[in-house]
């Protein structure tokens, strides 16, 4: 029997499209599902977020439960019925033997032996206890995610935030007295470099400051003598 093909992406969202008009559509498991016999049909129920590893949510069919399976583990293509084996031939019965006509016998009267005592039933055979059907649902991985900080020379910051595969939020300001106290909370090294960047950005905004007051003085004793 060839393999069966998995979901592709575009297959997820013809799946999508059916469960947002409200017909649950059918998959089937593939030999890569776990805890579920390939072949076995399901409903589609719903679509965890991110969309990534088992965010699948499928109900087999004869179960009350939602699972979560990946997309190797779904397929849409229907599994060909199972062939049925081929009876056996009967064996031809055996042919009649001829009769012929037995001599005439002298009847003589023999005592029937007495009836043989009945054996006992044997006992029935145990039943095989029924396969125990998976009972825990399959948890959903979290998703890793990165938090990046970025300063630039002038003291400024920014946060980039990666949440498994999809940026949440990319390049958003961030007060520098925040990522200060944060780094506070954080290991030694942490705390020391973030100290570092903001000490630079002091010390540049500081004589920013004094050559714009000395700017300021000249030009006020420039106004002076004019009004002089």
């Amino acid at each position: 029997m060839a393999k069966a093909k998995p979901l592709s992406p575009e297959d997820i969202e013809h799946l999508r499209a059916e469960l947002a008009a409200g017909r649950p559509p059918a998959v089937w498991f593939t030999s890569a599902a776990v805890g579920v016999e390939a072949g076995r049909s399901g409903k589609v129920m719903a679509f965890t977020e991110p969309e990534e590893g088992d965010f699948i949510q499928v109900r087999p069919t004869g179960d009350k439960d939602d699972l979560s399976f990946s997309p190797g583990e779904l397929t849409l293509e229907k599994p060909a019925p199972r062939k049925r084996a081929p009876a056996a031939p009967k064996e031809p019965e055996p042919a009649a033997a001829p009769t012929t006509t037995a001599p005439p016998v002298e009847h003589i009267y023999t005592p029937a032996p007495p009836p043989a005592k009945p054996k006992p039933a044997p006992a029935p055979a145990p039943r095989p206890a029924p396969a125990a059907k998976p009972t825990a649902a399959r948890k959903n991985k979290p998703a890793e995610v990165t938090v990046t900080l970025v300063s630039t020379a002038e003291g400024e910051w920014t946060v980039d935030v990666q949440w498994g595969s999809k940026r949440t939020l990319k390049a958003a300001p961030v007060a520098a007295s925040a990522v200060a106290q944060a780094a506070k909370l954080l290991p030694a090294e942490v705390d020391e470099a973030v100290e570092s960047v903001l000490t630079a950005a002091r010390e540049r905004h500081l004589a920013r400051v004094e050559q714009l007051r000395a700017e300021l003085e000249a030009a006020q004793r420039a106004l002076d003598d004019l009004n002089g």
